[in-house]
């Protein structure tokens, strides 16, 4: 029993010794890697479904070199690079969002240490600690999260222009005829 609950109070003193801060920055991490995870899953199952749905629509297609045509091939490459753009810039933002949340935390934990300070008339170490620690934790934790989510959110995003090019060059296309 000891073994499943040892992690759930490390983690209860960890959240209590970062302040209020800390639980923002816990659910930004849990809908950060949830999006993340999405991407991945869609990634792997979803988007080739996808291209090989709009490939068969445009090789049923008989005629591909009007300007119709065009604009059709246009739409479904249209289609395809907004899936797999999707949630993209969501997860690009959050990445963003963490490290200045971590910085929420650093205002509010300093500003606990000059209530302690003013409160207590002096520089006590022991009194300050609390305060301290609610200033620098929520900025590690901001930072770790940015830092790992910052690597996936540039694959993701590098993965759907790569796939965004591929489908466009798979839409093979014959050259306009004017008139």
């Amino acid at each position: 029993m000891s073994i499943f609950l040892d992690p759930w109070i490390s983690i209860q003193e960890f959240m209590g010794r970062g302040g209020q801060v800390l639980v923002g920055i816990a659910f930004l991490t849990f809908w950060l890697w949830t999006l993340i995870v999405e991407r991945f899953w869609y990634m792997r199952n979803g988007h080739p479904q996808e291209v090989k749905r709009v490939l068969k629509i445009w090789d049923e297609r008989q005629e591909k070199s009007s300007w119709y045509a065009h604009q059709i091939r246009r739409a479904l490459i249209s289609e395809v690079s907004a899936r797999a753009h999707h949630s993209v810039g969501m997860i690009q933002a959050l990445v963003a969002l963490c490290p200045l949340l971590g910085l929420l935390g650093t205002v509010t934990g300093m500003i606990e240490v000059f209530d302690v300070m003013a409160i207590t008339g002096s520089g006590n170490a022991r009194a300050m600690a609390s305060g301290v620690s609610k200033a620098t934790i929520p900025t590690m934790a901001g930072m770790v999260v940015a830092l790992s989510g910052l690597y996936f959110s540039v694959r993701l995003k590098q993965w759907a222009d790569d796939e965004e090019e591929r489908t466009a060059d798979l839409l093979t296309h014959e050259k306009v005829v004017h008139g």
